[in-house]
Parts: C-alpha cells; structure tokens; sequence
C-alpha cells in the first residue's frame, strides 16, 4: 500500500516542520517507506530564476504575475513527482500552501491528482494565529517572503479558514504550541485516514 499525504496552510503555519517532524514515525507506524516533497525546495531555484528572465522581482512568489503564470505548474509538478514516487511504492508527504486545491477539494479528487483508488489519501490543514505566522515569516528570514511581508495587508486578505464543505475529510492542526501528545494523535489520525483506501 502507499499513502499520499498533503500538509497544507498558510505562509509561516508549520507545514514543512510538522511534515518532516512526523515522516519517520509515520514510517515506524505503517512499516512503509517515505518520501518527503516540499513545493518550495523542488521549485524554489526555478521560480526565481524565471521571474528574474521575465524583469521581475525573484524573490516575488505573492506578485500577479507569480500568481497567474506561475503557481498552477509548480502545484501540478508537485502533484507530478508525487504519482511517480507512487508508482514505485514509495509513499508520498507532499507540502505546499495549496489554499485553492483545498477550498476547491482537488486534493481529494483522485482524478485531478491521477492516483489510485488503492492510494490512501489524506490532508493536512495546518494553521496558527496571523501574528504567530507573521512573526514566523519575519524570523525565518526568507528572501522568498519580502514581497509577502511588504504586502502584508493584500495577504492576509487571502488568508482563510477552511470552513463548511472544505472541513470534510481534512485534518486541522494547530501548530501554535503543540505537544507530544498532539503530534502523536495526529499521527494516529494519518495513519487511519489512509489505511481505508
């Protein structure tokens, strides 16, 4: 069996830390092995480097232009790398924003992201507070961010909270103060949600 994990979330929730804190006891606890995919190490050089050859700002991943001719095929890639880590039998923890593929359920449909039946599949909606994950971004200290933060305002309108349809099937976890003991349910959570494919 393989298992394709999505953690998903804002800039500065703790996608990426809680993915990789949880991806050897999730192989401990399914006996399986792992791959971990972060949108932003596969693409973190090439986005730069086309919005450079384009005269833009590199570090600008929040701009117009990112966002309408850029963002969908890094997502897709992802998506891409992910079935391919699949097909050999390797399970999947992918990590990316994905705002939009969650609020619009793509990433539980099994046909936009070509996978199995067989796959077990679930996502993870990872959040905190406004100011935690500003304050996150600002000590983190990424030149991928200055946009972001020089905008923050227009940002933070497209921040959101899953809500209503977009709730079902996904796993929240707030990532303000975690303890043992979250990390640990959480992990009991994947472990379920993707053993009944």
């Amino acid at each position: 069996m393989t298992r394709l994990v999505f953690f998903c979330g804002h800039a500065g929730c703790g996608k990426t830390t809680l993915a990789k804190r949880l991806l050897a006891p999730l192989a401990r606890a399914t006996g399986e092995p792992f791959c971990l995919l972060d949108k932003d190490t596969l693409y973190g050089r090439t986005s730069p480097a086309a919005l450079s050859a384009l005269g833009q700002d590199p570090n600008d991943r929040d701009s117009p232009l990112f966002l309408e001719h850029l963002r969908d095929p890094e997502y897709l890639g992802l998506v891409d790398t992910a079935r391919d880590n699949l097909a050999l039998g390797t399970s999947v923890l992918a990590i990316g924003p994905l705002s939009r593929e969650v609020r619009e359920r793509r990433l539980f449909d099994r046909a936009w992201l070509g996978v199995a039946p067989e796959v077990g599949l679930t996502v993870v909606w990872a959040h905190t507070a406004e100011a935690t994950a500003h304050a996150r971004i600002v000590a983190r200290g990424h030149p991928a961010d200055a946009y972001k933060l020089a905008h923050w305002d227009a940002y933070r309108a497209r921040r959101f909270m899953p809500s209503g349809d977009a709730l079902d099937g996904l796993l929240l976890f707030d990532t303000t103060a975690p303890t043992s003991a979250d990390y640990d349910a959480l992990l009991q959570r994947i472990v379920a949600a993707t053993s009944s494919a």
